[in-house]
């Protein structure tokens, strides 16, 4: 047990050190993807352009579309 000490040591050593570049690295990557986030965004400002909606948002409205025209063939006493 006495010979496994240091070799314990360097290991939860190492671990440590691997745990606090693994967190600089991943706050490093969110600093980054901020970042282009924000250029993405100045750019789409200064062009006047609208970002195209999101996948979720077009289904959304295909719904929404959908379900209007079935209430208004009910209104209009069709049957689907």
């Amino acid at each position: 047990m006495q010979d496994q000490i240091p070799t314990l040591a360097i290991a939860a050593t190492g671990l440590i050190g691997l745990i606090i570049a693994s967190y600089a690295g991943l706050r490093g990557w969110r600093g980054w993807l901020e970042l282009k986030r924000l250029e993405l965004q100045q750019k789409a400002a200064m062009s006047g352009d609208v970002p195209a909606p999101s996948t979720g948002s077009r289904i959304e409205v295909a719904d929404l579309k959908e379900r209007v025209r079935k209430l208004e063939a009910i209104a209009a006493g069709i049957e689907l």
